[in-house]
């Protein structure tokens, strides 16, 4: 493969444009639909998959994180699989040794991000498109239909996972944060009203980790959905996170808007980031505590 196939983290519509059809490129849309809580526990969550057939870009496969792209054995929803698992699902799709991936959708980027996060997390060359969905039809993008035997057959071949270190926390590191036994920052996510508990929550309780930091992950976008100049991004980041803070574990309500941060963060190039994959949903179970009101 190509080292220089794709340019980074992001690549906008004239750029997917242009490599539709390059054998060495997959593209991804890893929509799935979650409703804000109408009340506390209200969990509802659906797979995107019936948008997708809707419309699509051409050649696009719907990668499904609410199916085999998640561990359903685990206590929470979106779990990360294991690295093997994950390269199985990922072969289904047509991902292997030798392509690289570009992932949208059309949920304000956090989808596309978590799987960014998830392949990256195993060594596959990974991008988002800025702007989602919206973006590629606002630049008068193509687009196809129809059920998944009609898209693009998936090209045989092998993926082999090669799982890079530092990309997940579990429960024990956010709290050893959390406690100040281990240096670093958490960094919550959600919208401010998730961050201080005033909106509804689809978890047990209510609040943030003591401790925490508010970085809403829709901050960091401008009015289009598209991430903000590399300038404006720093001055949102540094505004709430100062470099000093390293290493950084975000969370949200399920690893899923944290994995937007961690986009973020990327594209300033730092690589001090961990995903707390359990969030919420994990902690707000245990008899962890857990705080409301404003940083």
């Amino acid at each position: 493969m190509d080292a220089h196939l794709l340019p980074g983290a992001l690549v906008d519509s004239a750029w997917l444009a242009g490599h539709l059809g390059d054998p060495r490129l997959v593209i991804l849309d890893a929509t799935a639909e979650l409703p804000s809580p109408l009340h506390d526990g209200d969990y509802r969550v659906a797979s995107g998959h019936a948008a997708w057939q809707d419309a699509h870009i051409p050649g696009s496969r719907h990668a499904d994180l609410t199916g085999d792209l998640s561990d359903h054995t685990a206590p929470y929803h979106f779990a990360a699989p294991a690295p093997e698992a994950l390269a199985a699902a990922l072969t289904q799709l047509g991902v292997r040794d030798g392509t690289s991936v570009v992932v949208y959708d059309n949920g304000g980027g956090i989808w596309a991000a978590r799987l960014w996060w998830m392949l990256r997390s195993i060594s596959v060359p990974a991008a988002v498109l800025d702007g989602g969905w919206p973006g590629w039809l606002a630049a008068g993008g193509p687009t196809r239909s129809g059920p998944a035997a009609e898209s693009p057959q998936a090209v045989p071949g092998a993926l082999t996972p090669l799982p890079r270190p530092g990309f997940w926390a579990g429960i024990t590191d956010a709290d050893a944060v959390a406690r100040g036994e281990r240096p670093g920052a958490l960094v919550c996510a959600l919208p401010p009203a998730g961050f201080d508990g005033t909106a509804p929550t689809r978890y047990a309780r209510r609040g943030h980790i003591p401790g925490s930091l508010s970085l809403p992950g829709r901050d960091l976008l401008d009015d289009a959905g598209r991430f903000l100049p590399r300038t404006e991004l720093a001055a949102r980041v540094n505004a709430v996170l100062p470099a000093q803070d390293a290493p950084v574990v975000l969370y949200c309500g399920g690893g899923i808007s944290a994995a937007a941060v961690a986009l973020a963060l990327n594209l300033l190039d730092r690589d001090d980031v961990t995903l707390y994959d359990g969030s919420l949903e994990e902690w707000a179970a245990s008899e962890r505590p857990l705080v409301t009101g404003p940083a």
